[in-house]
């Protein structure tokens, strides 16, 4: 989709990061998220005053691609890594983030389950458009917005330094060789 389209995603403004510094690759990854999750809610709104449109159906290819390729590997990240490192801690109040980020993946999974292939179906505009395919749309897009809301706020402040903290240089370094090589296959 142009850049000059009313629902393009702006441009990045994360610093680039790559797999040697896997926390300020993690935080990247979030401001993409976000951005995915902005998009989401404006191509909702552009949807009900414009319909399926080239323009919604290029929105919803570019959220349903972030979505279903890069976040599953974020999470993976955090799953291998990040918060076993919080369990490992003994720290109760870390222990309980580790476990409410876990759970709020297995939720944006189930969420995603409805999400995504609305998003497909109308990337590929395979199903004729209507207003009625409107309201599942939005309250998917909602309920997934929702709970990115909590999610990535607490990583951010609390999950991601307290697992930076506890895992030195030569933990970092095996992480970002992990997440590298992950993606590669």
């Amino acid at each position: 989709m142009a850049a000059t389209t009313p629902i393009a995603l702006p441009g990045m403004h994360s610093p680039a990061a790559g797999f040697e510094a896997p926390f300020e690759m993690l935080a990247g990854c979030h401001e993409r998220v976000q951005r995915s999750l902005q998009l989401l809610q404006r191509l909702v709104e552009h949807l009900a005053g414009h319909g399926a449109d080239a323009q919604a159906r290029a929105a919803a290819h570019d959220v349903w691609r972030y979505f279903a390729i890069a976040a599953p590997e974020h999470h993976a990240d955090e799953e291998l890594h990040v918060l076993p490192a919080l369990h490992a801690s003994g720290d109760a109040g870390l222990i309980s983030a580790a476990e409410r980020i876990h759970a709020d993946h297995l939720s944006m999974d189930t969420i995603w389950q409805r999400l995504g292939p609305q998003l497909q179906a109308l990337a590929d505009a395979g199903l004729p458009w209507s207003n009625d395919a409107l309201a599942p749309l939005r309250e998917a897009a909602e309920a997934f917005v929702a709970i990115h809301a909590q999610h990535v706020p607490l990583e951010e402040a609390i999950v991601f330094p307290a697992a930076r903290a506890r895992l030195d240089a030569e933990s970092q370094a095996a992480m970002g060789a992990e997440m590298a090589a992950r993606r590669r296959r």
